[in-house]
């Protein structure tokens, strides 16, 4: 895998924007995500962006830096620190020889850095879209974002455990559209028509 921190870079960027449209009269809307309001699924993000920087910087034990954040009604600054946070973790030297500890997948376990960065990079693509379809907005991820993050997107198993509570997917369903963001989202199990 070549070094994607800067498409990491560049889908976070983009993420931003999408949630610099959220107003507080948005908050309690529904997301793709299943029984996560608006609200939750961009507190969820944030506290993932913490989690993924301290993981960066060798955290491998604490599990609250991966809580989900409160941001009150404007969840645009918390955001975007959250975003440069986990960038700035993400670009020290040295970084991609060592591993992140994920305390979320596969009941913790520590990972290559450039697996997990991987990891990072789909779950801002595919929640970024999360965000911009409950605010019925596009997302504007260039093709190049978009394909690589396809193999890797297409690389995490199905099966019995994206049906088990707390799963970071649904199972896969059948490509709804060639494009490579309707295959990203179906291959994980959201429905590029949502909600439809």
């Amino acid at each position: 895998m070549t070094d994607i921190r800067p498409l990491d870079h560049r889908a976070l960027a983009v993420t931003e924007e999408i949630v610099d449209q959220v107003k507080p009269v948005h908050l309690s809307r529904p997301t793709p995500c299943a029984d996560w309001s608006l609200r939750q699924l961009l507190a969820h993000m944030i506290g993932q962006n913490y989690g993924f920087a301290a993981a960066a910087d060798g955290e491998s034990s604490d599990r609250t830096v991966w809580a989900d954040r409160d941001f009150g009604d404007d969840p645009a600054p918390a955001f975007r620190a959250s975003s440069a946070r986990v960038s700035a973790a993400f670009a020290r030297e040295g970084l991609l020889a060592g591993e992140f500890w994920l305390p979320e997948v596969r009941g913790g376990m520590s990972f290559p850095a450039r697996t997990a960065i991987g990891f990072h990079f789909v779950d801002y693509v595919v929640h970024g879209w999360d965000v911009a379809a409950s605010l019925g907005v596009p997302a504007p991820f260039d093709d190049e974002v978009l394909l690589a993050a396809l193999p890797i997107a297409e690389a995490v198993p199905d099966g019995r455990s994206r049906r088990e509570p707390g799963a970071s997917f649904q199972p896969g369903l059948p490509a709804l559209g060639n494009r490579p963001l309707e295959r990203i989202l179906s291959v994980l199990g959201r429905s590029p028509g949502w909600p439809a």
